[in-house]
């Protein structure tokens, strides 16, 4: 084994070694603008140098109760003490993996009976999609594997889920496969400005029955939907669109699988947002991230009773698996989390939290330089125009964006710019205190952010 050097730089060591997710390698290198986290504690971090950061991001939208929490620590030791690791493969199992299964069909929506287990969003979404085309085999209708998506979707970076995303950049980098197109995405801001919310959910959910239409139905398998959009800028749909998107799947019988990987776990202030848009039940369910609150890799994909059913009784051997599906620990720590998160997380999220997040997301909206400002749960949204007035573009929005996330940086809160949005999405025990603290740092950070565009046009 090779000894690291005493590392005095570890931004150096780092470029020597590390290549990190969608990451522009050699403009990381050249502008040196590495951070280094060193602590976590509630809804704080702290880099190397010591400065603190209130986190409005979550991670990546996966820190659900926030760092540092010692019930978790607790569970993950137990467990390793106990038992570290189990297969499930050749029969096997583990009392954890069998606890979670059980709890998880207890907390989804409606029919959702049988739990497959993964450790990556991006897993639990190429598992749907295997799902998906083999049930269609197995019910003697194999014509069925067309699968329709939406643009700007983040559905993971594997190549099955990169090719189930709808970002061109990933498929032009071998993330593609045959048999999966693209809707444009319910984004009222983009694409029905001036349009009732329930006119333009109705309006949205038309395009996947257009698709449907054009594809021929007996050629459909699924449709993937994020209930709301987070690495694509924070999109949130009207509230009836999932559920008339629902009726359409009903109608061609299209299987609706939810990619729940963000939404999951109380992000909307109900359990799942398939709640939160009118109890919608799914057919599959992707769920990762604020099942452990981020502290263990772990995901699982919902199967509806009636897919589960033809999977058991007609499918034999189902050749798709992982290493650790199940694992004992992370799965006793996601039984902790969600023990944490129903012991009145959620509610607090739903009755208090929210609707102060809301109130102050509508406080920032006659700021000059914002077009628009969407929320729900404690998901929260604002687009960047060059003037509001006539919602006029900025030119360089990627390069502008980034600009805003350094000025948060330097007032002491951490924000995700998309395009020409900023997404926020805090841990759910985020106080009305540090809300108050967030919104006073985007006030700053936007008159900032407004003097600097004028500096550079």
């Amino acid at each position: 084994m090779n000894d690291l050097p005493a590392a005095t730089n570890w931004q150096d060591v780092d470029a020597a070694h590390y290549l990190h997710p969608f990451t522009d390698y050699k403009a990381l290198r050249e502008d040196k603008s590495l951070r280094l986290m060193a602590k976590g504690s509630g809804c704080y971090v702290w880099d190397d140098q010591g400065r603190r950061y209130l986190d409005a991001f979550a991670g990546l939208a996966c820190v659900a109760i926030g760092y540092g929490r010692e019930e978790l620590s607790r569970a993950a030791a137990d467990q390793m003490t106990e038992l570290s690791y189990a297969s499930s493969f050749f029969k096997g199992t583990n009392i954890p993996a069998i606890k979670l299964a059980q709890k998880l069909v207890e907390i989804t929506p409606e029919g959702l009976s049988h739990v497959f287990f993964a450790t990556s969003g991006s897993e639990a979404n190429d598992t749907a999609l295997r799902i998906a085309r083999r049930y269609w085999q197995l019910e003697g209708r194999p014509d069925r594997q067309h699968v329709i998506c939406c643009d700007n979707a983040y559905h993971g970076s594997t190549v099955a889920a990169g090719a189930l995303s709808g970002i061109p950049q990933m498929h032009a980098q071998a993330a593609s496969i045959p048999g999966i197109s693209h809707i444009k995405t319910p984004y009222k801001f983009g694409y029905g400005r001036g349009m009732e919310e329930e006119e333009f959910g109705r309006l949205a959910a038309s395009w996947l029955e257009d698709e449907i239409l054009r594809l021929g139905a007996d050629t459909v398998a699924a449709f993937f939907i994020e209930p709301i959009q987070g690495a694509g800028g924070g999109k949130i749909p009207p509230m009836n669109y999932l559920k008339e998107v629902r009726k359409i799947c009903d109608r061609y019988d299209v299987l609706l699988v939810a990619d729940e990987v963000i939404t999951g776990f109380g992000r909307t202030g109900h359990w799942f947002a398939s709640d939160t848009f009118g109890s919608v039940s799914p057919d599959l369910m992707c769920l990762a991230k604020g099942i452990t609150s981020g502290y263990m890799p772990l995901s699982a994909v919902m199967v509806h009773e009636k897919i589960a059913k033809s999977l058991v009784d007609k499918g034999g051997e189902f050749h798709h698996g992982f290493t650790y599906s199940g694992h004992p620990v992370a799965c006793a720590v996601a039984l902790e989390n969600i023990r944490i998160l129903g012991s009145g997380v959620i509610d607090t999220v739903r009755t208090e939290l929210a609707p102060y997040f809301y109130q102050k997301l509508q406080a920032i909206k006659e700021h000059d330089r914002v077009g628009e400002v969407r929320s729900c749960g404690l998901i929260g949204a604002f687009e960047l125009v060059e003037n509001r007035h006539d919602l006029s573009p900025i030119e360089n929005a990627d390069e502008a964006c980034e600009h805003f996330r350094t000025l948060g940086f330097k007032h002491g809160i951490i924000v995700r710019p998309i395009g020409s949005t900023v997404v926020m999405a805090p841990p759910l025990v985020i106080t009305v205190e540090q809300i108050d603290f967030l919104f006073e740092q985007i006030e700053t950070c936007l008159d900032q952010f407004s003097t600097y565009l004028k500096a550079i046009t």
